[in-house]
């Protein structure tokens, strides 16, 4: 292990010692011997703080070991549930209470990203922070129009902090997997690649900013989110410029019970906003903490949410994403062996699990929590029953949906404090049941149909020249296909199979063709159009799934 690593431990340990936080590093039975030697250094001892209550000594311990504890910090302030309430609230200052840097290194740096004086790009620009997070800043400041934005600044030395951090998960996550029984089940090397890719990203405001506009684009014209708008000609890689918004925030909760708002209203559109933009836009954002989230309350009755922080977001790959719906479906339905079938099908557990023993555990969890609402329900709870079964059945764990699991969890922690009579999962339904009828309806057929033409064209047209080679080598007594004396008939029943899927499939791209091509010239009636284009839908369906 590098030296560098090893500092690192040290300097961790030490931190946790000094803010007499020891049971945190004892529980954790890591590098004991150094834990000794921090404990018996004697400045540790005058350092240490015994008057602050054990939740603010866990939060200043946090800020002071940097941006990746922090974000720890903000990820589990979210769960008042599962935390005590004391170290809930100290927690929950994270979002959006760390310490600033001085706003005339802020100024300094945003001169230098821009090349020029701050006075010929604001008419103001205030150096008092308005908020301070862990990697970033942010200052209020006004352009020449009078428009009045919000200035984001990246904290400095900021990549050589989160790299140093990331070179010791990693070599934590190496010695896990290569000692720790568990470590080949739950990938923690490929978790902290995904991490790293994830927290490195956030460095970047040029990507946050496009976060941003994808973001505003998808919910354009809509009544349940509101994004800023960014002005691209003001951003830089360090520097972000942004729309200010007046809104109240979401943890606010004494504000906004005196606007009078409709807490139920905020909790359904929390669900429906985060279901819309997992399944239906594909995109979503990934670090939904309090801090982040604003109420517009000027109608109560109507509140709309208003996002920031756009750093982390995430996105699933579509069979992951059809998975995923598939199986809050079978949840909803209490269709349990569907849900262990999909945990099959996809590939997250071993192909010789039992699917009747998976589907017994799967009921075992699932069933107490339905027919409540969201306050006699911890989603927390049942990933940790979850987690359980998993060991069970050797689920090995999936890193590309840890970012959408840490969403889910703080979605449940805001929809409790707004709503806690709210049923999760009678809001959920209708909104994943109409993407799944979407998904399969005639336009949607068509459209991926249409996208697929070129490529099934340049395929057609690259089939003439093969086949003219094959009968001239045939011909010529040159084609020869070597095989195993025992599998002459696999080999004759997968030929006739696959001589059917291909007649199937030319048959189904010439009614394609012919139904677009009536569709296209607008001929009356346009059923038939329609109907050669089913018969290419059903033909395509059944030669994929033979």
């Amino acid at each position: 292990m590098k030296l560098r690593v090893l500092a690192r431990l040290a300097g961790i340990q030490r931190v946790l010692v000094r803010h007499g936080l020891d049971e945190f590093v004892r529980a954790t039975h890591l590098y004991r011997p150094l834990l000794y030697l921090t404990l018996a250094s004697p400045w540790t001892w005058f350092e240490r703080r015994h008057g602050a209550s054990r939740g603010e000594r866990l939060r200043l311990a946090l800020e002071e070991l940097g941006p990746i504890f922090v974000k720890f910090g903000q990820a589990v302030s979210t769960r008042r549930d599962l935390l005590p309430l004391d170290i809930a609230d100290e927690l929950a200052k994270l979002q959006d209470s760390v310490p600033p840097f001085p706003g005339s290194v802020a100024r300094a740096m945003v001169e230098k990203a821009y090349g020029r004086p701050l006075a010929e790009v604001f008419s103001h620009f205030d150096e008092r922070p308005l908020a301070a997070a862990s990697i970033a800043q942010v200052h209020v400041a006004r352009l020449a129009d009078g428009r009045e934005v919000v200035v984001k600044v990246l904290r400095p030395g900021m990549r050589d902090l989160i790299e140093r951090d990331l070179e010791v998960l990693e070599a934590l996550a190496s010695l896990a997997e290569r000692w720790w029984p568990e470590g080949s089940r739950l990938r923690p090397a490929e978790v902290v690649q995904e991490y790293r890719k994830t927290i490195l990203d956030e460095l970047d405001l040029m990507r946050e900013a496009a976060n941003a506009a994808q973001l505003k684009r998808n919910f354009e014209g809509s009544s349940l989110l509101y994004v800023p708008e960014v002005h691209w000609d003001l951003c830089r890689a360090d520097v972000m410029v942004m729309e200010r918004i007046h809104g109240i925030q979401i943890s606010d909760m004494a504000r906004l019970r005196a606007q009078g708002t409709d807490f139920r209203t905020l909790a359904v559109n929390g669900v429906e906003i985060f279901f819309t933009q997992v399944f239906r836009h594909n995109f979503f954002h990934a670090d939904m903490h309090p801090g982040n989230i604003f109420v517009l309350a000027d109608d109560p009755a109507r509140p709309r949410y208003a996002a920031i922080d756009f750093g982390i977001v995430g996105t699933l790959d579509p069979r992951d994403q059809h998975y995923l719906a598939e199986n809050f479906l079978a949840v909803f339905d209490r269709n349990y062996r569907r849900v262990a079938e999909l945990h099959l099908e996809s590939g997250w557990v071993p192909a010789n699990s039992r699917v009747d023993e998976m589907e017994s555990a799967v009921r075992t969890v699932c069933e107490p929590i339905f027919q409540k609402p969201l306050k006699d329900i911890s989603f927390g709870t049942v990933l940790l029953r979850l987690f359980e079964i998993s060991r069970r059945f050797d689920m090995r764990i999936q890193p590309q949906l840890i970012l959408l699991q840490k969403t889910l969890l703080n979605i449940e922690g805001l929809g409790r404090e707004l709503y806690p009579d709210l049923d999760v999962f009678q809001t959920a339904s209708p909104i994943l049941r109409a993407w799944m009828r979407e998904r399969v309806s005639p336009r949607q057929i068509v459209k991926g149909l249409r996208s697929q033409l070129p490529d099934l064209l340049m395929t057609l047209r690259g089939l003439p020249p093969l086949v003219k080679s094959a009968m001239r080598r045939a011909q010529e007594g040159q084609l020869r296909v070597r095989v195993e004396a025992d599998g002459i008939e696999a080999l004759r029943q997968a030929i006739r199979e696959s001589q059917r899927g291909r007649d199937t499939m030319l048959l189904a791209a010439a009614a394609l063709l012919g139904g677009i091509i009536w569709l296209a010239v607008n001929r009356d009636p346009a059923w038939p159009g329609w109907a050669l284009v089913g018969v290419a839908a059903l033909g395509a369906l059944y030669a994929r799934l033979r």
